[in-house]
């Protein structure tokens, strides 16, 4: 590709900061939205797993909250934040549109997995007919997803792949 061509392929996209130094002024800015400058990401999106975690947590005691649970519905990074009431929403878009790709991509990862996870439970909760299969599905789901929740956490976060593996060793 020419560099001419290059150029205009980028020009239609935002440009990502440069690696390794972040603008002191846009950190600030990303910090009191409660979005991590080193990231780009906000751990507000975990609340969406979260709320279907503590859902989840219910059901062996309420077997009625199964009901609730199936209608926890999946979301993207950005459909969560538009569909939120997430002061920075916007911000927090952009940001995660200019992450790194690296972590973008391992972040992205982590959370298809919760998705499919809860999809996957869901799915089998509709077909189970006794409470108690509802149950064990409930707590088989959540010994899955809350250490995945910890693990996207601690990428929000900036966390070292030591400190990930600490996080999966608990």
């Amino acid at each position: 590709m020419s560099s001419t061509a290059a150029t205009q392929a980028r020009s239609d996209r935002p440009i990502p900061p440069p690696t390794g130094h972040i603008d002191e002024a846009r950190a600030a800015v990303l910090r009191a939205a409660n979005i991590n400058p080193r990231t780009g990401l906000a751990t507000d999106y975990l609340n969406h797993f979260n709320e279907a975690i503590m859902l989840l947590e219910m059901i062996p005691d309420m077997p009625e909250c199964a009901e609730d649970f199936l209608t926890w519905t999946p979301l993207s990074y950005a459909e969560h934040f538009w569909a939120s009431n997430f002061k920075a929403r916007d911000l927090a878009i952009e940001a995660y549109e200019l992450a790194d790709p690296r972590i973008r991509a391992e972040f992205d990862k982590i959370a298809d997995t919760m998705t499919s996870i809860l999809t996957a439970v869901g799915t089998a909760m509709r077909e189970a007919r006794q409470d108690k299969t509802r149950a064990t599905l409930a707590e088989q789901a959540t010994g899955w997803v809350k250490p995945l929740v910890m693990l996207a956490g601690g990428i929000i976060n900036g966390a070292s792949e030591a400190d990930v593996e600490t996080i999966m060793a608990n």
